[in-house]
Order: structure tokens, then C-alpha cells, then sequence
């Protein structure tokens, strides 16, 4: 048997490549807005392309919070209604690394009640979401609430757990709100009951086991094997003098408060935050990874160094967009269209295929098929392996 799925705010498809690549599911329609930032217009992120490149499929573009469903169907050309629906609306509202979440309700967080609207339109037999923690555990976990009422009075049961994701496999602590809603008559199931008497050997979860082995780059390289293992130039000599700096392996900008070119090396945010005595997360930016443990998050604005702790562990560059897009679960062959910026951003926004497959797994089973073995949870091209998985 194949099911059907359609995913909806689908980006560069790091949901659907999870499902895709489990023989019992067949992709046959998806749409998002391509919407980059909150301040610029419908189509500038071009997720679209990355998703229809590696699918095989071309997404619909459209705004799912004003659409019809039965007009999105019909742009979909859907034959039938889907029997899976994967609907993973954006985080950044809900993410509470983003201070103004934590007091201003962000418009695009009604986007998670709006997904009853299709699930009462094509009456799918599993819908699966995945977001921030916050969905479940924040200050307008309001939104999630009300999702799960009007689920419940469509019949369905709904599930919503956190979990850091290198728990399965990946090699990032991403801290993520999994909920999963089944169609009466099925069972209750959830990442726990896929996991329980399992676990990962925590070395699988580490940066280095997961890109060791891509070649060195120099500032501003592209590999001639691989074009997606790219990081943009360093271009201002400040940047770059800071980057070559920072200590290998975990090392921050905090580590050069003593350098000897302290003045040249530090930016003026930088000066600021230890005059004052506050420095909260701010060592992170410009910081390197460590190679013995789990990246950090990686998120949406992952492409700049600046932005967080996103800088090689011993190289003097970002991360490129194949090592991004492994410690987000992608496979190694994965192509990522459209400019770095883009790129990067199609990576920090995506559900990681590694773990959308075993959500895949996981809706297979709710829908009759056997517990999968550890064997069956893990990707196919990516850095996991079945001996990463060990009894309890």
C-alpha cells in the first residue's frame, strides 16, 4: 500500500524528502508562500525551486492563511483527498530566541489553528506538524490548543510532545514540538512509543562524525566535487583577522577579550555587552562549533557568522551549505537552488529529513503497517547508521 501526502508550507522540502524516501508514501502536492522575511513579498525566498529539484514536484504558490483548501486542491490537481497531511507552519513567531515573542503574538502564528481548515476539507488519516518548543510549552501555546479542539471535534486524537531531535540521530540540539493528529479508529502514537528501548550512540550525534570527512575549504571556496559545499568570501579584513583568532574547537570572540589586538578584533556590540557586564547568549555569535558535541540550533539567518555559533570548528569560514545541510538532517546528495542566502535559509527553516523519516515510519505504522525496526529509522544518504541504534 501507498499513501498519499501533501505538505503544506513545504520551503525547500525537508518534510517531504523525509516521506519520499520511504517506499509506502507518494508526495503528490505541496505549497508555500516562498515568503523570505516578514518585511518582503511572497516568491523572494525561492524555496520553491530547492523543493521542486529534489522532489519532482512543483510546489503550488500560494498563501495558506487566505486560500481556499478546496481551491488549493484544485491547483494541486489532487485526484483524492491525501491520506497524510504534513503541515508545519513557521516557527519564527513562536521561537523564543526572538525577545519580542515572549510579549507580541505574531500574526503568523494563527497559521497552526488555520490547519484544522484543511484537515476538515480532505479528512487525512494522519496530519503531522512539527515547530518551535514554544508551540507546546510558550506563552501562546494558545494557538496549539485551539488546533487541537477543532481536531478533536473533526474526530481526530492529537498527541504534542517536545524533543531535542540529536535524541534520533541528529547531530544538532534542536529542541523541537512534535504533534501528531490521527483519524478515529487509529492508534495513538508518537515519536516516544517509535523510540522506546532505543537509543542513539551519542557519537553519532557529534559534529564531527557528521562532516569530518568533506574536504577543507579555503575563505571564499567551492568544492569542485560537491557545489553545495560553499560558505560565502570573508570579505572585510576585520572579519576575517576576528575568524582566524578565535580559538579552534568551540572557541568564541569572549576568548579574545585578552588578544593583544583586542581593539582591532572586537566589534563595537562586542565592547559594549562586556562594559555593561551583560553578555547573555551574545558569545555565540562568531563562534566556532565543537567537533565532540552536537551543533547548535541552526536557524533560518544561519548564513552570516554573526548570527550565532556557525563558524568551522577549525577552519577559518561559516559553515558551508553541505555542512549546514547535514547537521540538518538533509542527505549528502540534497541541491539546494537559488543564492546562499537563500540556500542557507532553506536549510535553517526545514524539518530535517532525518527525523521526517522516521515520522514517515512512524505514520506508516499508525496506519497498520509493523513497528519499524531500528534498521527502517534510519535515512538512506545520511551520516546515521543502523549500529548508531542501541537497545536500552
Amino acid at each position: 500500500m501507498t499513501a498519499t501526502v501533501v505538505d503544506l508550507f513545504s520551503g525547500g522540502g525537508g518534510a517531504s524528502a523525509g516521506f519520499a524516501a520511504n517506499d509506502q508514501f507518494r508526495i503528490v502536492g505541496a505549497a508555500d508562500a516562498q515568503i523570505g522575511k516578514p518585511s518582503s513579498g511572497e516568491g523572494t525566498l525561492a524555496c520553491n525551486s530547492t523543493y521542486s529539484t529534489n522532489m519532482g514536484l512543483e510546489p503550488v504558490e500560494a498563501n495558506l492563511g487566505l486560500i481556499a483548501p478546496g481551491e488549493l486542491g484544485e491547483r494541486m490537481a489532487l485526484s483524492s483527498p491525501p491520506e497524510v497531511l504534513i503541515a508545519c507552519p513557521p516557527c519564527t513567531g513562536f521561537s523564543r530566541t526572538n525577545a519580542q515573542n515572549h510579549v507580541v503574538d505574531d500574526h503568523r502564528n494563527g497559521l497552526v489553528s488555520r490547519v484544522a481548515d484543511y484537515v476538515a476539507e480532505w479528512r487525512p488519516q494522519v496530519m503531522v506538524m512539527e515547530n518551535a518548543r514554544e508551540l507546546v510549552m510558550g506563552k501562546f501555546k494558545g494557538h496549539l490548543a485551539e488546533l487541537t479542539a477543532r481536531l478533536n471535534s473533526l474526530g481526530y486524537s492529537v498527541s504534542a510532545e517536545t524533543k531535542f531531535l540529536n535524541e534520533f540521530g541528529l547531530p544538532q540540539r534542536r529542541e523541537r514540538a512534535l504533534v501528531i493528529a490521527t483519524a478515529k479508529g487509529l492508534p495513538d502514537r508518537s515519536m516516544s512509543d517509535l523510540w522506546r528501548g532505543l537509543r542513539i550512540d551519542p557519537k553519532a550525534t557529534h559534529v564531527r562524525r557528521a562532516i569530518w570527512h568533506l574536504p577543507e575549504l579555503a575563505n571564499g571556496q567551492r568544492s569542485a566535487e560537491d557545489p553545495m559545499h560553499v560558505a560565502p568570501r570573508i570579505v572585510k579584513e576585520q572579519a576575517l583577522a576576528r575568524t582566524e583568532a578565535i580559538p579552534h574547537d568551540g572557541g568564541s570572540w569572549f576568548d579574545l577579550t585578552d588578544h593583544p589586538d583586542r581593539e582591532l578584533l572586537l566589534t563595537p556590540t562586542m565592547k559594549y555587552r562586556l562594559a555593561i557586564g551583560a553578555l547573555g547568549s551574545h558569545p555565540d555569535v562568531y563562534g566556532r562549533m565543537w567537533w565532540d558535541r552536537p551543533s547548535p540550533t541552526i536557524k533560518r539567518e544561519c548564513g552570516h557568522m554573526g548570527n550565532g555559533r556557525y563558524t568551522h570548528p577549525e577552519q577559518d569560514r561559516l559553515c558551508s551549505v553541505r555542512e549546514l545541510g547535514i547537521l540538518n538532517g538533509f542527505p549528502s546528495d540534497y541541491t539546494f537552488a537559488g543564492n546562499l542566502s537563500n540556500s542557507y535559509r532553506h536549510i535553517g527553516d526545514a524539518v530535517p529529513p532525518l527525523i521526517s523519516y522516521q515520522l514517515a515510519r512512524l505514520a506508516a505504522w499508525i496506519l497498520g503497517g509493523d513497528r519499524p525496526t531500528p534498521e527502517e529509522l534510519v535515512m538512506p544518504g545520511t551520516h546515521v547508521v543502523a549500529n548508531d541504534i542501541l537497545q536500552e
